[in-house]
């Protein structure tokens, strides 16, 4: 999963980046809440964990332009020197789903972590993939539809399995590449994306008659929606 980690302190950064990608996620790290906030106006990420005291925009005040301005429920842990019961009250009542304080112990915030990951996204039945008539087998790369089955390239079955797993989610450019083809981006890379979205796209007709419909956001990436097949009667 991509997480974005803020944090003023450079000692403190670097123990959450290195906690997490422990655990085998991306972690990307800003000192600032502005150059976050640049950053997911054109970016998407999985989880946020935020520092309060900042100098600039506080981490309460980043949660709150999150919660105002992106659909997705993204987990938000709040880490922070304050420890009075009001800080704690008004961090979660901001948005913030857990709040830990410092200084930063390993296995708390890696356990606080895997808590949060299992509240937003419970784990799915392991054998089998299913979203209306498409059904994924794993370690086969082929996709059914309608009991056709479809086979996908290596990639082309990722990418289509990713896309189906974040239903209706924004993501972006970036994220996409990085969850595909790992942390090394390239303008080559950027120009498959591309060439996969229209493969997978095609090959597995998601189109909203089929219930599904995968939509380029300029500037931003890539959105599969659900599209209701339902005929509505006028009276």
């Amino acid at each position: 999963m991509r997480f974005a980690a803020l944090d003023d302190d450079a000692s403190e950064l670097e123990l959450i980046k290195k906690s997490i990608t422990s655990l085998g996620h991306e972690c990307h790290t800003f000192t600032t809440g502005e150059s976050l906030i640049k950053t997911m106006r054109r970016e998407s990420f999985d989880f946020l964990v935020l520092d309060w005291e900042l100098p600039g925009i506080t981490g309460p005040e980043i949660i709150k332009w999150v919660r105002t301005n992106q659909k997705e429920q993204t987990p938000i842990l709040l880490v922070t020197n304050r420890r009075d019961e009001r800080d704690v009250v008004y961090g979660l009542s901001v948005g913030a789903d857990d709040f830990m304080c410092k200084p930063v112990r390993v296995g708390e915030l890696i356990a606080r972590v895997k808590a949060l990951l299992r509240r937003a996204r419970p784990l799915s039945n392991l054998q089998n993939y299913h979203w209306g008539n498409y059904r994924f087998i794993p370690d086969s790369n082929v996709i059914e539809f309608n009991s056709q089955s479809i086979s996908l390239k290596n990639r082309e079955y990722e990418l289509a399995l990713f896309l189906f797993q974040n239903l209706g989610r924004l993501l972006s450019r970036q994220h996409i590449q990085e969850k595909i083809w790992g942390t090394q981006i390239t303008d080559v890379n950027s120009r498959s994306l591309d060439t996969h979205i229209s493969s997978i796209r095609n090959k597995l007709g998601l189109r909203p008659e089929n219930g599904y419909h995968l939509i380029s956001v300029y500037g931003f990436g890539y959105r599969l929606e659900a599209i209701s097949t339902e005929k509505v009667e006028l009276k």
